[in-house]
């Protein structure tokens, strides 16, 4: 298995896995969407809210905020000694006090550890008139996007399969297909249809292209295909800014692996076989 990097940065990442089957790429997929844990507001203290919105509506919008992560100083709560209780070591506390007239933004929550402040600074929560105002209380807390969505640390994930476009010798250049493709990948050059420079990766595999060409009524056969490689696929991740795009898929790989390895440990103690002696065989 390969992954290539076509661009990454801290917000997004486009890659092509090769060598792999779909059901794994669909298992990576989910495992960047649910199984990397991030922190958000799980628990909310409010005492004073004159504001328009409900005090669940509130709650709400502040669960959604997305947190910067340092995953090498928080762990989950059922894994702490504090039993859930809440320490510095499985949460985190936020304090916001904002009176009106004005917006009430993600920036206006304080958080006790400098690391875990919101990742983005100008989300609206709720806009406040003249003499209105909003204090809590808020505690963050670790857990994936499996339990609640507000823990995913993904905005958009998924992928598609590779495409391959084929033009065979039969083409004259008529241009019907390059008219017809919606995404620009076809272009015609040296009295041919050929695939544009740098493009391929943008086909959608509607086939468009290919309906085309049989509409000219030359032949039976339509003189360009289009089909997937079902080993290669072209991923597309953005964050949420909790976490790194790098990161978040450093850890699903991980996750995978650890499934992977509990699974072979369980059907060698089935099989009464240990990893070991598999290896050996």
């Amino acid at each position: 298995m390969e992954i290539v990097f076509s661009s990454i940065d801290d917000s997004a990442a486009r890659f092509r896995l090769m060598g792999a089957s779909q059901p794994f790429a669909n298992a990576l997929r989910r495992a960047m969407i649910g199984e990397v844990p991030t922190l958000a507001i799980e628990d909310v203290r409010i005492y004073d809210n004159t504001s328009a919105l409900f005090d669940e509506m509130l709650g709400h919008r502040l669960g959604l905020i997305p947190i910067r992560t340092d995953l090498d100083c928080y762990i989950p709560q059922e894994q702490c000694t504090c039993e859930g209780a809440g320490c510095d070591r499985c949460s985190v506390m936020f304090t916001l006090s904002v009176e009106g007239p004005g917006m009430v933004f993600s920036r206006d929550l304080i958080p006790q550890d400098p690391r875990a402040a919101p990742a983005v600074d100008s989300i609206p929560i709720v806009k406040l008139t003249k003499d209105q105002k909003v204090v809590l209380e808020a505690r963050a807390v670790l857990n994936s996007g499996r339990v609640h969505a507000k823990w995913q640390p993904t905005t958009t994930c998924g992928f598609k399969n590779y495409p391959i476009v084929e033009i065979s010798e039969r083409c004259d250049a008529c241009g019907q297909c390059v008219e017809e493709c919606p995404r620009g990948i076809l272009v015609v050059k040296g009295g041919r249809v050929t695939v544009a420079e740098g493009r391929l990766e943008e086909c959608s595999l509607c086939r468009l292209c290919e309906r085309a060409c049989l509409n000219t009524g030359i032949g039976e056969e339509p003189a360009i295909r289009v089909r997937s490689d079902d080993s290669r696929f072209i991923f597309v991740v953005e964050g949420d800014g909790s976490l790194p795009v790098r990161e978040i898929l450093q850890r699903a790989l991980l996750y995978l692996k650890g499934q992977s390895d509990s699974l072979c440990e369980k059907i060698g103690e089935v099989s009464g076989v240990t990893g070991d002696e598999e290896e050996n065989e």
